[in-house]
């Protein structure tokens, strides 16, 4: 018989308990009595109480809406809530209003453009009237005007906007900046695309004045305007940042346009119905195209060559991240600041500082499409350049990508693999954004910042053997992953680990792992204490099947460094070392690979063609 049975289970390093919403509620009933226990509600079972002893002891729950507390590390984690149905996700990517007002403004274009010419009694009258308004223009001509119309025109010559768009492509090219190349490259496709199915569908001609500037196909769009305005309008989404800058160029592209509408008109190179839809629709294709396919939460406009993987936290995405975390881990964050980011190129590590009693920190990586993008590019780019050096998860979505390393963090940890204690996943847009919140290991610091004894090395060998063990491979075995934490070695970033590796793959782990520990001691010390966990052979494996490619970039540095500074190698030492084995070949060949290289090849041959095309005055822009 248990005296006494509390809500409250004991974890490994956490706790939990109960607390309802008010505070004040508790169970009703004879049966148990209330108990409070500073901000928690303790549930105690009166002494007579039988209890079968042969049954689980479940906590359940004692009443409807009572929420759950969970404290790990001396982290409070409570006050879930559930987002109601229709409710709108943190982080929003709709076209917001600005966007809503332009896509309306294409529907209304759609709309005068069938006036214009689906219907002969509507197209005569906007004829008549477009002809009026010219021959009041023509009637003010001077050699003054004309001149300036002529400089004016220019703005919408072929060359001009040659220049324009091609110098901000090499730009966005220079500063790795590939979503809004795209989106650029797309905007004009598209709107140089309609102008000429319209032009050809409808075939409207000239106006009936006398015409002194240059023309060519039909009036109605106007090309020159059309191009004008989608390129300028895409420069100012991809060069200025949201806020008074972008409105400022935004302002100045509609005014230049105007001014080469005006120029337009003044020569009767073109209705004025055909000038102002052509602007009119060419930016609405801008706006809508780039908040849909390049919005600034997502894609920020910066002039830095940095890691693409490291997103912008603060405006938008930073509230929205505090707000999620609060309502989804009952964590109040008071400070985000980007942690270890020269460590991390496959995601945006994050320093979250919660409310609390003392203030404490949490850590967390976000995640987004732009990783899942990354990701899949790198998985290609790998087998085209090695083939299938192992079997690999392809992610299908980025929620896919993080219930996959929330899977084998805690597949990690059951096997002994210790690692920070994972708090939960946090959902910023569905499908498009998620947070991994997780134990912050205050005081730790790199192995290779680190003294290291050999207690430590033999903790950080047994860590790998632990993983061949239990059949897991961590894949990402590199200084910036491997911490110690109050003198254990502690591994962390665990996105990229797989299930049933291949040999060559847990190879590849110990011989990182080892490069590591020597690079703060020597080589001879490590391998002598590897051999208390490995065999001889195990060890001349792991080098056999080392490579460049299979040495993370911080760890070569490392390597580099101390060729240097010392010449010394280690991985030849290693070698030297361990018994002799004949290299392992990287090299795998398959269809796919086949596939995907002459893809890749015939891809690049394509956008050599077009690169030439453009240069020698050809091509699509």
């Amino acid at each position: 018989m248990l005296e006494q049975e509390r809500l409250e289970w004991e974890l490994t390093r956490g706790e939990w308990a109960y607390e309802p919403h008010d505070r004040e509620t508790a169970l009703q009933g004879g049966e148990l009595a209330r108990q409070r226990e500073g901000d928690r509600v303790i549930i105690d079972r009166p002494p007579d109480t039988q209890v079968n002893q042969s049954e689980p002891i479940a906590p359940g729950l004692p009443e409807v809406g009572v929420r759950r507390e969970v404290r790990v590390a001396g982290i409070r984690v409570a006050g879930r809530r559930r987002r109601p149905s229709g409710e709108k996700a943190a982080l929003r990517g709709d076209l917001q209003t600005s966007g809503r007002v332009w896509l309306l403004g294409g529907i209304i274009m759609i709309v005068l453009w069938i006036s214009l010419f689906a219907f002969p009694a509507t197209s005569d009258w906007w004829t008549r009237q477009d002809t009026a308004l010219l021959q009041k223009i023509v009637d003010i001509r001077s050699s003054a005007l004309t001149s300036i119309a002529d400089a004016v025109a220019v703005l919408g010559s072929s060359w001009f906007l040659r220049i324009l768009r091609i110098g901000t492509l090499l730009a966005l090219i220079f500063v790795h900046r590939w979503r809004h190349f795209f989106a650029m490259v797309l905007a004009i496709l598209l709107v140089q695309g309609a102008v000429e199915f319209i032009g050809y569908v409808v075939g409207r001609p000239r106006p009936f004045v006398e015409i002194i500037g240059s023309w060519n196909g039909p009036s109605h769009p106007s090309a020159p305007v059309a191009g004008l305005g989608v390129t300028l309008a895409s420069m100012a989404y991809v060069i200025t940042a949201t806020g008074r800058w972008r409105r400022i160029a935004l302002i100045v592209s509609g005014v230049l346009v105007t001014f080469l509408i005006l120029a337009q008109m003044y020569m009767g190179v073109d209705h004025p119905s055909d000038a102002v839809v052509s602007a009119i629709f060419s930016l609405a294709v801008t706006v809508v195209l780039f908040r849909w396919f390049a919005p600034e939460h997502a894609f920020p406009v910066t002039w830095t060559r940095g890691v693409a993987a490291h997103l912008d936290v603060t405006g938008a995405r930073g509230e929205a991240i505090k707000r999620a975390v609060g309502e989804q881990l009952g964590l109040e964050v008071l400070e985000i600041k980007p942690f270890g980011l020269e460590g991390s190129g496959g995601s945006t590590p994050l320093r979250l500082k919660v409310a609390g009693d003392p203030e404490q920190h949490v850590f967390a990586k976000l995640y987004s499409h732009t990783h899942l993008r990354s990701d899949r590019w790198y998985k290609v780019g790998r087998t085209i350049l090695y083939g299938s050096l192992e079997d690999e998860v392809r992610f299908s979505s980025v929620r896919h990508l993080v219930e996959y390393e929330d899977y084998i963090q805690r597949l990690m940890s059951a096997a002994g693999v210790p690692s920070a204690e994972p708090l939960g996943i946090v959902e910023l847009a569905p499908e498009r954004e998620y947070l991994m919140v997780s134990e912050f290991l205050e005081g730790s610091e790199e192995l290779t910042d680190a003294e290291i004894d050999d207690e430590i090395i033999d903790h950080a060998l047994r860590v790998i053997r632990s993983m061949w063990d239990a059949g897991l491979a961590h894949r990402d075995i590199k200084p910036a992953n491997v911490m110690l934490n109050e003198g254990r070695v502690v591994l962390i970033d665990v996105a990229f680990g797989t299930v049933r590796p291949s040999p060559w793959r847990q190879a590849v782990d110990l011989a990182n792992m080892m490069v590591i520990l020597a690079l703060r001691t020597d080589a001879h010390r490590v391998y002598q204490r590897a051999l208390l966990q490995f065999a001889p052979e195990d060890l001349a494996e792991a080098f056999a099947a080392t490579r460049s490619v299979t040495l993370p970039s911080q760890s070569r540095s490392s390597l580099a460094l101390i060729k240097k500074e010392q010449g010394i190698d280690l991985v030849d030492e290693f070698r030297s070392l361990a018994p002799p084995t004949e290299p392992i070949s990287i090299q795998r060949w398959s269809p796919r690979r086949l596939r995907l290289a002459a893809g890749a090849l015939l891809l690049a041959l394509f956008a050599l063609a077009m690169a030439v095309a453009e240069f020698t005055g050809g091509g699509i822009l």
